[in-house]
């Protein structure tokens, strides 16, 4: 069994978020979360809050005891990207691109053996 959580038009870049998806991937849930609240990057309290969704998911909908929990997958996918114009020298204009992502984190029971 397996609960997940995602949150969609996160507001980072989807790099960015990668870099701290990619620390907690494999760890137990106690681990993971003091991982995250150590981590001096923007997307971890996000990436925090969205642990704490998949773990009363567990918790409520599939009757999964917390501490028996791994984070099993967490991947970052991108979102829509917002073009915004910055004025240039000569009268040009150059795009900028701000990017979003869709962050998912699924958390299964750990396996006894």
């Amino acid at each position: 069994m397996e609960a997940k959580a995602v949150a969609k038009q996160v507001r980072i870049a989807p790099r960015k978020v990668r870099l701290v998806a990619d620390l907690i991937r494999g760890k137990e849930i106690g681990e993971a979360i003091s991982i995250l609240r150590l981590t001096p990057k923007k997307a971890s309290p996000v990436i925090e809050k969205l642990l704490n969704s998949a773990i009363a998911n567990a918790e409520h909908n599939y009757e999964m005891e917390p501490d028996n929990l791994v984070v099993s997958q967490a991947y970052v996918d991108e979102g829509i990207t917002l073009k915004r114009f910055r004025p240039r020298a000569m009268g040009r204009a150059s795009r900028i691109n701000k990017r979003t992502s869709h962050i998912t984190v699924v958390l299964t029971e750990k396996k006894e053996g």
